[in-house]
């Protein structure tokens, strides 16, 4: 089983990974994408302990929207900031997490759009998927998504929290769907809905750790070893088996990936 998208290289692990890793393996998991921004220079580092500690992962790097504000007087910097932090690491295997969050408005929206954009084009030069953030921006995703060309590299909805509707946008538009914790949470019969409609070779299964920890863990730090509470949620809503769901799911990963 495969972990598609966590912070692991975040400071919330800085005291305790190797116990975080030894979980994750005693659960099963044989690997996980580690989602790192490219503005933060301690989790830049980090991440080469995170590689250390377990050589299984690969990793994503990007400018994420709440950070976009460090960029608003020079929007290119952040795909030149990118560029440099993709030489610097040979496990680097997406872009992202990247985006739209019109949710907080942690930074202006034009300048979120201006990022987002140019760091869709380094995906497509740098021929690598990239790892979509986006919430309560829909309108303004699939637009940019099609006015880019975002499909000829693709990439993952992460954490999808979108109704059936946008389910099928993102899938028509050529994208993977990951769904995270947030489908085990008792309210979120939409997103079982969405669980149960996803093609099995475009579904991924994801923590976001340390957020969304799912049921039973709510309230407290999610840590990738409770990727499996996603996995058994999802499998029961298919009525297939855990180990067919985690098959499925780690092949899609590696195709999209390629680690």
């Amino acid at each position: 089983m495969i972990d598609s998208h966590c912070h692991l290289a975040g400071e919330e692990f800085a005291a305790d990974l190797p116990v975080i890793v030894d979980r994750a393996r005693a659960a099963g998991l044989i690997g996980a994408l580690v989602v790192v921004g490219a503005d933060d220079d301690q989790e830049c580092e980090r991440a080469g302990r995170v590689e250390a500690a377990w050589p299984d992962v690969r990793l994503s790097i990007g400018v994420h929207p709440h950070a976009a504000a460090g960029f608003a007087t020079d929007p290119a910097e952040a795909v030149r900031l990118v560029e440099r932090r993709l030489h610097g690491a040979a496990a680097f295997r997406a872009i992202g997490e990247i985006g739209l969050d019109y949710h907080y408005d942690f930074a202006p929206r034009d300048v979120q759009q201006a990022v987002f954009r140019l760091q869709i084009g380094l995906a497509r030069r740098r021929a690598l998927p990239f790892v979509l953030h986006t919430r309560e921006a829909e309108e303004d995703t699939f637009r940019i998504l099609a006015e880019e060309a975002a499909s000829e590299v693709g990439g993952v909805f992460h954490c999808f929290t979108g109704d059936r509707a946008m389910a099928r946008r993102a899938l028509d538009a050529g994208f993977h769907i990951s769904l995270a914790g947030i489908v085990t949470f008792p309210r979120a019969d939409e997103l079982r809905q969405v669980a149960r409609l996803v093609p099995i070779d475009r579904l991924l299964i994801e923590t976001d750790s340390p957020f969304l920890s799912p049921v039973p863990h709510r309230g407290t730090r999610n840590e990738p070893a409770r990727v499996v509470h996603v996995a058994e949620t999802i499998a029961r809503l298919r009525g297939v088996s855990v180990e067919d769901l985690a098959t499925a799911t780690d092949e899609n990963f590696r195709r999209l990936f390629k680690p």
